[in-house]
Protein backbone atom coordinates (compact mmCIF):
# COMPACT_ATOMS: atom_id res chain seq x y z
CA UNK A 1 0.00 0.00 0.00
CA UNK A 2 2.33 2.66 0.74
CA UNK A 3 4.99 1.92 -2.12
CA UNK A 4 7.53 4.52 -3.21
CA UNK A 5 5.18 5.97 -5.48
CA UNK A 6 2.82 6.91 -2.78
CA UNK A 7 4.84 7.46 -0.38
CA UNK A 8 6.17 10.61 -3.24
CA UNK A 9 2.39 11.52 -3.96
CA UNK A 10 1.59 12.04 0.05
CA UNK A 11 4.74 13.61 0.56
CA UNK A 12 3.44 16.57 -2.41
CA UNK A 13 0.61 16.73 0.33
CA UNK A 14 2.38 17.16 3.22
CA UNK A 15 4.51 19.84 1.73
CA UNK A 16 1.49 22.04 0.23
CA UNK A 17 1.37 23.56 4.31
CA UNK A 18 4.56 24.18 3.82
CA UNK A 19 4.50 26.31 0.45
CA UNK A 20 1.41 28.08 1.76
CA UNK A 21 3.46 29.17 4.45
CA UNK A 22 6.47 30.27 2.60
CA UNK A 23 4.11 32.11 0.75
CA UNK A 24 1.85 33.61 3.24
CA UNK A 25 4.18 36.92 3.70
CA UNK A 26 7.12 36.33 1.21
CA UNK A 27 10.28 38.40 1.01
CA UNK A 28 12.52 37.47 -1.85
CA UNK A 29 14.17 34.73 0.20
CA UNK A 30 10.69 32.64 0.64
CA UNK A 31 9.70 32.69 -2.67
CA UNK A 32 12.85 31.23 -3.75
CA UNK A 33 12.45 28.59 -1.34
CA UNK A 34 8.84 28.22 -2.30
CA UNK A 35 10.01 28.54 -5.55
CA UNK A 36 12.63 25.41 -5.06
CA UNK A 37 9.55 23.54 -3.13
CA UNK A 38 7.43 23.95 -5.79
CA UNK A 39 10.12 22.49 -8.36
CA UNK A 40 10.70 19.24 -6.13
CA UNK A 41 6.74 18.67 -5.93
CA UNK A 42 6.67 18.75 -9.83
CA UNK A 43 10.00 16.52 -10.14
CA UNK A 44 8.06 14.04 -7.44
CA UNK A 45 4.57 14.59 -9.48
CA UNK A 46 6.86 13.03 -12.86
CA UNK A 47 8.56 10.14 -10.82
CA UNK A 48 5.31 8.81 -8.79
CA UNK A 49 3.82 8.38 -12.05
CA UNK A 50 6.59 6.64 -13.81
CA UNK A 51 7.54 4.30 -11.04
CA UNK A 52 4.17 3.30 -10.30
CA UNK A 53 3.98 2.29 -14.21
CA UNK A 54 7.69 0.86 -14.90
CA UNK A 55 7.40 -1.05 -11.17
CA UNK A 56 3.63 -1.99 -11.98
CA UNK A 57 3.12 -0.93 -8.74
CA UNK A 58 -0.45 1.45 -9.83
CA UNK A 59 -2.50 1.10 -6.71
CA UNK A 60 -6.01 2.01 -6.37
CA UNK A 61 -4.33 4.43 -3.31
CA UNK A 62 -2.21 6.52 -6.13
CA UNK A 63 -4.81 6.73 -8.51
CA UNK A 64 -7.27 8.43 -5.52
CA UNK A 65 -4.34 10.59 -4.47
CA UNK A 66 -2.23 11.39 -7.05
CA UNK A 67 -4.81 13.69 -8.66
CA UNK A 68 -6.10 15.26 -5.09
CA UNK A 69 -2.33 16.14 -4.70
CA UNK A 70 -1.83 18.34 -7.78
CA UNK A 71 -5.13 20.17 -7.31
CA UNK A 72 -4.88 20.75 -3.85
CA UNK A 73 -1.34 22.20 -4.98
CA UNK A 74 -2.28 24.57 -7.83
CA UNK A 75 -5.48 25.76 -5.55
CA UNK A 76 -3.38 26.70 -2.82
CA UNK A 77 -0.62 28.68 -4.70
CA UNK A 78 -3.14 30.25 -6.76
CA UNK A 79 -4.54 31.11 -3.66
CA UNK A 80 -1.51 32.45 -1.94
CA UNK A 81 -0.56 34.28 -5.36
CA UNK A 82 -3.83 36.21 -5.70
CA UNK A 83 -4.56 36.71 -1.72
CA UNK A 84 -1.29 38.14 -0.64
CA UNK A 85 1.27 40.77 -0.90
CA UNK A 86 4.73 40.81 -2.42
CA UNK A 87 7.47 41.65 0.04
CA UNK A 88 8.91 43.09 -3.10
CA UNK A 89 6.17 44.79 -4.76
CA UNK A 90 3.59 45.40 -2.67
CA UNK A 91 1.27 43.99 -4.57
CA UNK A 92 0.19 40.28 -5.58
CA UNK A 93 1.40 38.59 -8.07
CA UNK A 94 -1.61 37.89 -9.71
CA UNK A 95 -3.86 40.86 -9.86
CA UNK A 96 -6.48 42.57 -11.64
CA UNK A 97 -7.44 41.02 -15.23
CA UNK A 98 -5.09 37.92 -14.25
CA UNK A 99 -7.55 36.91 -11.65
CA UNK A 100 -9.75 35.77 -14.01
CA UNK A 101 -7.41 33.40 -15.95
CA UNK A 102 -6.56 31.66 -11.87
CA UNK A 103 -10.73 31.40 -11.34
CA UNK A 104 -11.14 29.90 -14.71
CA UNK A 105 -8.52 27.27 -13.35
CA UNK A 106 -9.76 26.58 -10.17
CA UNK A 107 -13.55 26.27 -11.41
CA UNK A 108 -12.39 23.70 -13.91
CA UNK A 109 -11.00 21.84 -11.56
CA UNK A 110 -13.77 21.51 -9.16
CA UNK A 111 -16.07 20.91 -12.31
CA UNK A 112 -13.93 18.35 -14.00
CA UNK A 113 -13.81 16.27 -10.42
CA UNK A 114 -17.37 16.51 -9.80
CA UNK A 115 -17.85 15.29 -13.61
CA UNK A 116 -15.26 12.99 -12.95
CA UNK A 117 -17.29 11.42 -9.71
CA UNK A 118 -20.31 10.90 -11.48
CA UNK A 119 -19.14 9.21 -14.00
CA UNK A 120 -16.67 6.95 -12.25
CA UNK A 121 -20.64 6.35 -10.32
CA UNK A 122 -21.55 5.04 -14.16
CA UNK A 123 -18.24 3.38 -14.85
CA UNK A 124 -17.45 5.82 -17.42
CA UNK A 125 -13.71 6.69 -17.18
CA UNK A 126 -12.31 10.03 -19.43
CA UNK A 127 -8.63 9.57 -20.66
CA UNK A 128 -6.51 12.51 -20.00
CA UNK A 129 -6.01 14.04 -23.55
CA UNK A 130 -2.60 15.41 -24.70
CA UNK A 131 -4.27 19.20 -25.05
CA UNK A 132 -5.24 18.24 -21.14
CA UNK A 133 -1.27 17.57 -20.26
CA UNK A 134 -0.56 20.79 -22.31
CA UNK A 135 -2.79 22.52 -19.71
CA UNK A 136 -0.66 21.28 -17.01
CA UNK A 137 2.30 22.05 -18.30
CA UNK A 138 1.34 25.44 -18.90
CA UNK A 139 0.07 25.90 -15.63
CA UNK A 140 2.85 24.29 -14.19
CA UNK A 141 5.06 26.76 -15.61
CA UNK A 142 2.96 29.50 -14.93
CA UNK A 143 2.67 29.24 -11.39
CA UNK A 144 6.60 28.39 -11.20
CA UNK A 145 7.25 31.30 -12.97
CA UNK A 146 4.95 33.41 -10.55
CA UNK A 147 6.78 31.72 -7.85
CA UNK A 148 10.32 32.74 -9.17
CA UNK A 149 9.04 36.06 -10.47
CA UNK A 150 8.56 37.29 -6.73
CA UNK A 151 11.80 36.54 -5.21
CA UNK A 152 13.59 38.35 -8.35
CA UNK A 153 11.17 41.26 -8.94
CA UNK A 154 13.49 43.12 -11.02
CA UNK A 155 13.40 40.26 -13.65
CA UNK A 156 10.00 41.44 -14.91
CA UNK A 157 9.79 38.98 -17.72
CA UNK A 158 10.05 36.22 -15.05
CA UNK A 159 6.56 37.22 -13.64
CA UNK A 160 5.09 38.52 -17.65
CA UNK A 161 6.17 34.23 -18.58
CA UNK A 162 4.36 33.26 -15.77
CA UNK A 163 0.78 35.74 -16.52
CA UNK A 164 1.10 34.46 -20.56
CA UNK A 165 1.42 30.77 -19.19
CA UNK A 166 -1.57 31.67 -17.04
CA UNK A 167 -3.75 32.95 -19.80
CA UNK A 168 -2.57 30.01 -22.04
CA UNK A 169 -3.21 27.67 -19.09
CA UNK A 170 -7.03 28.94 -18.71
CA UNK A 171 -7.50 28.60 -22.27
CA UNK A 172 -6.59 25.25 -22.86
CA UNK A 173 -8.56 24.34 -19.53
CA UNK A 174 -11.74 26.18 -21.40
CA UNK A 175 -10.81 23.64 -24.29
CA UNK A 176 -10.35 20.52 -22.29
CA UNK A 177 -13.10 21.47 -19.32
CA UNK A 178 -15.87 21.71 -22.33
CA UNK A 179 -14.49 18.39 -23.76
CA UNK A 180 -14.68 16.37 -20.76
CA UNK A 181 -18.25 17.94 -20.19
CA UNK A 182 -19.05 16.87 -23.75
CA UNK A 183 -18.32 13.54 -22.91
CA UNK A 184 -20.43 13.59 -19.32
CA UNK A 185 -23.46 15.02 -20.63
CA UNK A 186 -23.76 12.06 -23.01
CA UNK A 187 -24.19 10.01 -19.79
CA UNK A 188 -26.73 12.12 -18.29
CA UNK A 189 -30.72 11.59 -18.16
Amino acid sequence: MLSLPNMLTLSRIFAVPILVFLLWHPGWFDYAVAFGLYVLMGVTDYFDGYLARAQGAVSRLGVFLDPIADKIMVAAVIVMLVAFDSAATGHPLVEGWHVIAALVILLREIAVSGLREFLADLRVSIPVSKLAKWKTTFQLVSLGGLILGGSMPQWAFVRDVGLFSLWAAALLTLLTGWDYLRVGLKHMD
